[in-house]
């Protein structure tokens, strides 16, 4: 489980392949790897993948090629948000994710609002239904607040300290993200369905 509470900033510099998909070698930058273990959850762009090598300053984890084909970002050069699990005594400061990434949307505006950025991201209609405004929502594995929905579309504000701390500054018209819905709205649909299938 993650928070989409980024911890630092890293970047793929080489993809290998393996079998069944590709091996990522990742540059942690920031990332405190003092207690990371083989077999360790870590989210990129938050995707989850399991730590197969690391040391202080890199890990490397393979991607499969079914994964490959819902996600975005995972190219050689890529600037990539990093976040460890989460663990017990952890403060749960976003909201709480998986790391399976639902699917990717794609950005129709990106503009700045003074220190801030306004983000409109176009979902596909089998994610969108389940975005609601002021509900939460991962985009790149980070945690943010929906503050409106139009149909399949749906905007965020990104204050500036989140700008800084992750790669969403980089982002503009027409680049694909990685889009992860609140699980509560997974849980509650199929409650739904539950209790109706019994009447």
């Amino acid at each position: 489980m993650f928070t989409g509470i980024v911890a630092a900033v890293g970047r793929i510099e080489t993809i290998k392949p393996a079998p069944g998909g590709v091996r990522l070698h990742i540059a942690t930058a920031a990332l405190d790897m003092g207690d990371v273990q083989l077999g360790d959850s870590i989210a990129v762009n938050g995707v989850c993948l399991t730590v197969v090598a690391f040391d202080q300053t890199y890990f490397e984890a393979e991607v499969s090629q079914a994964s490959l084909g819902v996600v975005a970002g995972f190219d050689a050069g890529a600037a990539v948000n990093l976040e460890k699990a989460l663990r017990l005594a952890d403060r749960l400061g976003g909201h709480l994710m998986s790391g399976h990434v639902d699917g990717t949307g794609t950005v129709a505006q990106f503009e700045a609002v003074g220190d801030n950025r306004r983000l409109v991201i176009d979902a596909p209609a089998a994610i969108a239904r389940y975005i609601a405004r002021k509900g939460s929502i991962a985009v790149n594995g980070v945690s943010l607040t929906v503050n409106a929905v139009d149909g399949n579309a749906f905007e965020v504000n990104l204050i500036a300290h989140t700008l800084s701390a992750t790669t969403l500054q980089q982002l503009k018209a027409g680049v694909p993200v990685n889009l992860e819905v609140d699980m509560l709205a997974r849980y509650v649909e199929r409650l739904h369905e539950a209790g109706g299938a019994g009447n």
